[in-house]
């Protein structure tokens, strides 16, 4: 078993994308509970900070096993551009990829487990259980992704699985876990992470259109055709913007928190260059930009929201 080829599977590169929102609703959560107390607690020297960002690598890991394993015997990985896939190249058999993803799957669940009760201990039962709930449905999701007959990436609903679990869950979710409640603004910076982490599922739907349709690969880009998916990409882009002015209007405290602005400017090139492509495999290299420009996001956005 080449340890190596486990490791490309994983797609390290994804992982900056991956915690994002857990920067984003762990920041402004613990903002919250600094303004309620007299002791300035650090993020950084958060346990349950470090358990979730721990669990949503997890997730994302076991997400990435598990589309190498769902393309690669569906056969979708065949001619695909960018990194080679290891199932369908036959550096690891599905077997043992089954069994990889069986491994991150236990792990990922003690880390949850130690997070929650971390975050809860054993006084709030019912938050417990309902983020034992949001877990196992986050493993569910990551498989049921492109493995089996009924894999949602291939009918479209890819989209709204990003967008929920990268934007929403994960920033919403990481928010409660140190505040214990909810405030409806810590949507709209959720928003954001959401349709930023679509656009580059976007993106690399566009690259990969001729080749999912040949496959029966029907992503929403396949459905919407060319034209259509980078107006989509624009919005998506945009409306990410919309999102994170209208947090900092509501809750304007500092100049500071419009630094964000700074992680668009290599999103707003990235449209430019999505609107005068023509060969969709030179959308490869915008892939990177898009996902470290959604983590520079999340750092400066929670950054400034310190000041």
């Amino acid at each position: 078993m080449d340890v190596k080829s486990f490791v490309k599977a994983a797609r390290l590169r994804t992982l900056p994308l991956s915690i994002s929102g857990i920067i984003v609703g762990a920041v402004l959560g613990n903002n919250n509970v600094i303004s309620e107390v007299s002791v300035r607690p650090s993020i950084w020297s958060s346990s349950v900070f470090w358990l979730a960002i721990l669990t949503t690598i997890g997730f994302q890991v076991l997400s990435n096993f598990a589309n190498d394993y769902g393309d690669g015997i569906k056969g979708s990985d065949k001619n695909r551009t960018g990194e080679a896939r290891m199932v369908s190249s036959g550096a690891i058999t599905p077997k043992q990829m089954k069994f990889a993803m069986l491994i991150t799957t236990i792990i990922t669940l003690v880390i949850a487990l130690l997070l929650i009760y971390e975050a809860f201990g054993s006084e709030n039962f019912g938050y417990s259980i309902l983020f034992l709930g949001l877990g196992i449905a986050s493993i569910a999701a990551a498989i049921k992704y492109t493995v089996g007959n009924s894999a949602y990436g291939y009918s479209g609903f890819g989209d709204v699985f990003v967008f929920l679990f990268f934007g929403l869950l994960s920033v919403v979710g990481s928010y409660f876990l140190f505040t214990k409640h909810i405030d409806f603004k810590i949507f709209l910076p959720a928003i954001s992470v959401g349709l930023l982490s679509t656009a580059v599922l976007n993106l690399n739907n566009l690259r990969d259109r001729e080749e999912d349709k040949k496959n029966n690969k029907n992503t929403l880009v396949v459905k919407l055709g060319n034209a259509k998916a980078k107006k989509y990409h624009y919005f998506l882009i945009i409306g990410a913007l919309i999102a994170a002015f209208v947090y900092v209007f509501l809750d304007f405290r500092s100049i500071y928190q419009l630094a964000f602005l700074v992680a668009f400017i290599p999103l707003f090139k990235n449209m430019k260059t999505v609107a005068t492509n023509i060969i969709p495999s030179e959308l490869d290299s915008e892939l990177k930009k898009v996902a470290l420009s959604t983590f520079l996001f999340a750092i400066v956005f929670g950054s400034g929201q310190l000041f």
